[in-house]
């Protein structure tokens, strides 16, 4: 006898530019944490992630975008940081939108699947 088996279709979503891969959660991710804690450095570590790996992920994004995703602020009295610019805020937002549609096309062709 044979159990009903149960089964989904999974995706994962990234964004490639010509020069190779330009957006996935992982620099979504990086992204929101520089948002949030307004430094490159501070996010690499919320992220665990190694401070010049993450340094190399923006530049990366900042040239394969049309206009730079992250902006970095020179040092003043509290030192300096980094911040989004509207690009990298509208990059968030464009990523999960895209994301969410693929996400709601796989869940409708999981309930069509029948082996």
């Amino acid at each position: 006898m044979t159990a009903n088996k149960k089964y989904n279709i999974e995706v994962r979503v990234w964004i490639e530019e010509t020069e190779g891969a330009f957006l996935g959660i992982g620099k979504i991710w990086l992204l929101e944490n520089i948002q949030k804690t307004g430094s490159i450095t501070n996010a690499a570590k919320e992220m665990k992630m190694a401070y010049r790996q993450a340094w190399q992920m923006v530049e990366e994004m900042n040239q394969r975008a049309e206009s730079p995703l992250v902006e970095k602020l020179l040092g003043g009295k509290g030192g300096g940081g980094a911040k989004l610019t509207e690009a990298g805020e509208k990059a968030i937002a464009i990523f999960y939108e895209v994301e969410k549609r693929i996400k709601e096309f796989a869940q409708k062709e999981t309930q069509l699947l029948k082996f």
